[in-house]
């Protein structure tokens, strides 16, 4: 959303931590935080009234928490997207969040700047998950049956090419992913053209669901 500004709401049953969220993402002149809810019931209503773009939400909370809240964003088809704010990176709390529909998931450990860019990922419309949440969403997919058309799509990319798409669906950045590699960030956007023609992909969102569906992020 280059330009625009990314009205936010927080929905957390913690004042302060609603607080020390406003402080860090009101540092950013295309952020805006227009709005806060004590619970995922408040949250949603004030969503319907308001329609930010995100809505940054606390899993663990009293009346409604953010699973329940997150998929009543989804079932009253709002154009607000969720970025779920946890302590928590195990399989069992990351993969019912994605199946909800969250568009992304991040640690409250996570540095200030991580939080900033999870924001900017999902209002942009792509997936935001960090490695060690992929880690614990393969370990929650590794029971399905690849899809034989997108193995065999997969078979047809090079082994760097390979490479690259499971970072990137791993969360990893062009320049982590070079560092890794031993090549340029440029070299990676090369790469992530070429996987984006032959596999048909778009945003990070349809990385990380097509490496899920192969089985590719515990590799």
């Amino acid at each position: 959303m280059p330009g625009d500004l990314i009205r936010i709401i927080l929905v957390d049953d913690h004042a302060v931590v609603r607080t020390g969220l406003k402080a860090v993402l009101g540092k950013e002149r295309d952020l805006d935080v227009v709005g806060e809810a004590a619970n995922g019931a408040e949250g949603v209503a004030l969503a319907e009234r308001l329609k930010p773009d995100v809505i940054v939400m606390d899993l663990s909370m009293g009346t409604m928490d953010g699973l329940e809240a997150t998929k009543l964003v989804v079932a009253k088809k709002l154009p607000s997207r969720v970025l779920i704010m946890t302590m928590h990176a195990e399989e069992e709390y990351v993969v019912p969040l994605m199946e909800a529909g969250a568009a992304g998931y991040v640690l409250k450990t996570a540095p200030d700047r991580d939080v900033v860019d999870a924001v900017r990922a999902v209002a942009r419309g792509d997936l935001y998950v960090r490695p060690e949440a992929a880690r614990a969403l393969a370990k929650g997919y590794q029971r399905k049956d690849p899809l034989r058309e997108d193995r065999a799509r997969f078979d047809k990319l090079t082994a760097r090419e390979r490479d690259v798409l499971r970072l990137v669906a791993q969360g990893y950045s062009a320049p982590e992913i070079g560092d890794k590699l031993n090549i340029s960030p440029k070299t990676v956007d090369t790469y992530k053209q070429r996987i984006e023609d032959k596999l048909g992909l778009g945003h990070r969102h349809d990385y990380v669901q097509f490496a899920l569906r192969l089985g590719l992020l515990q590799e």
